[in-house]
């Protein structure tokens, strides 16, 4: 999503210092979830692409094409076998490195307070409201790293776990009582070793968390 937006930055749909339209219309626009051009917005805004100027909106930035990353090779479709690979090499130093320059986070603590609202399995729409915070926990973790390279990457990686066999087996995963309660604890702990700057501690809950997930979607 974050390419597909860039990809309009390109080819001037949004030109330098214009205001983007609001997350509904970009939405509407592009054929994709309002969580999902969140993401892109704030993959963009870390490498400095988008500037958001608060009661104002978001704006491509001045020199916006100079910011542009390349246009992405990376694949837009990926096993969840695959995915989890990737996440348990990913997931881990991310945290790790969050935590190196740690701090508590506002977004981390309201993201996990949705998923705690929404962690009744058997409501599709509370299952539906846990993964889109769930992925935006995830890249919100990348984003506290600083690094625009590992944001870029999280917000792709936060794109594919929108895929539908993804969700399918995710929502599957989610439905057994209990596990969304595990998952939550695991979050809580990955940020507060980020927020209490422990880096050892980030990284293997993350790790741990990876693999739980793996093992509920029935994956090994």
């Amino acid at each position: 999503m974050a390419e597909l937006l860039a990809g309009e930055i390109r080819s001037g749909t949004f030109a330098p210092g214009e205001r983007l339209p609001s997350e509904r219309d970009l939405a509407r626009r592009l054929e994709v979830g309002r969580a999902s051009v969140r993401e892109a917005i704030a993959a963009l805004q870390v490498q400095g692409v988008i500037e958001t100027r608060p009661g104002s909106g978001s704006f491509v930035a001045a020199d916006a094409s100079e910011r542009l990353p390349a246009p992405s090779a990376l694949p837009h479709d990926a096993s969840p076998s695959d995915l989890l690979e990737t996440r348990a090499l990913l997931e881990p130093a991310i945290a790790r490195l969050a935590a190196a320059r740690g701090r508590s986070d506002p977004e981390c603590e309201r993201l996990l307070t949705a998923m705690e609202a929404a962690a009744d399995p058997r409501d599709p729409a509370a299952r539906h409201g846990w993964n889109e915070s769930d992925r935006l926990f995830h890249l919100r973790l990348a984003e506290l790293t600083g690094n625009p390279v590992l944001a870029g990457i999280a917000a792709h990686v936060a794109a594919l776990m929108d895929q539908p066999l993804w969700q399918r087996l995710r929502d599957d995963s989610i439905a057994t009582p209990g596990h969304t309660a595990i998952h939550l604890a695991e979050h809580r702990m990955i940020y507060e070793a980020v927020a209490e700057c422990d880096p050892d501690a980030a990284s293997l809950y993350a790790a741990q968390h990876v693999k739980r997930v793996r093992r509920y979607m029935t994956l090994d």
